[in-house]
């Protein structure tokens, strides 16, 4: 199969009169949008021109819900409760649903924000908080995170996950990210940025913080806008990804693809055997 990857940022991350990154210049390189839903970022406003211009571009529109954590930008730890966290990942989606109605588009996924979404990749408490958050609200929302806890709770539901490749992060060899508080936490090479995530896409693995191809899943790729030059980086990945024969679609289609490609692989018979399906 021609390898296929989404290309998803977060959006919408103001707050009244303050502004972060440019999101319009961003939505020319971008298949799908995981949208600030105000607990970290975001206010009415932002939320519904945000979704207005996800839509008249053609941009899948995804919820980013986060920690109750404004002051933090939602990448302070909180210890909350399990119920808390799908009460509030509930409340969040619910706030963005309301806009995606309001513009006759519908919310096709859910991207944890900061460290709640570092924390639902390995604390199964949290993870299965936010699964069962997704699976009350239907079977129609595709779970967007690294590899971890979270990606297995939704899975275990039948929910379709869509596994994140961060190419300006660090990984460790476990395959979390090293924590922003850390030296090294965030690479600003452009041309390093842009050979790791071809060969996220291409290969299937990410250089770790300790030297070792790390093997790893990517259905999309996380770009960021709000960095100096990111917008310039954004399209050079593009770019390159293009140069390299990858097809840029929207998760929904790559995940449909995948699976295609999953099922095929499984029917039975094939040349060796000479037994067809």
């Amino acid at each position: 199969m021609k390898h296929m990857v989404d290309l998803v940022a977060d959006l919408g991350e103001g707050f009244g009169a303050y502004t972060m990154g440019d999101d319009e210049a961003l939505l020319d390189v971008l298949t799908s949008a995981n949208i600030a839903c105000g607990f970290h970022a975001g206010d009415p406003r932002i939320m519904d021109a945000t979704v207005r211009h996800c839509v008249r571009r053609g941009v899948a529109v995804g919820a980013h819900p986060s920690f109750p954590d404004l002051v933090g930008f939602g990448r302070r730890a909180m210890e909350l409760t399990p119920d808390e966290v799908r009460t509030d990942t509930l409340y969040q989606i619910g706030a963005l649903r309301a806009f995606a109605t309001a513009h006759h588009t519908q919310v096709r996924h859910i991207a944890p924000h900061g460290r709640l979404g570092n924390l639902v990749a390995t604390r199964p408490d949290y993870a299965e908080a936010v699964a069962d958050a997704v699976e009350s609200l239907g079977r129609s929302l595709i779970v967007l995170a690294q590899d971890g806890a979270l990606a297995d709770a939704a899975r275990a539901r039948g929910l379709r996950v869509g596994i994140v490749g961060i190419a300006d992060r660090a990984y460790r060899d476990d395959g979390t990210l090293v924590p922003r508080s850390e030296p090294g936490a965030v690479i600003h090479d452009p041309g390093e940025i842009a050979e790791r995530t071809v060969r996220m896409v291409t290969e299937g693995v990410v250089r770790t913080v300790g030297g070792r191809d790390l093997p790893v899943e990517c259905d999309t790729v996380l770009l960021h806008g709000d960095t100096p030059g990111a917008i310039t980086l954004a399209h050079r990945i593009r770019g390159e990804l293009l140069a390299d024969g990858v097809r840029i679609a929207p998760l929904a289609d790559v995940l449909d693809a995948k699976a295609g490609a999953t099922a095929s692989d499984a029917r039975p018979g094939d040349a060796t055997t000479g037994v067809s399906a």
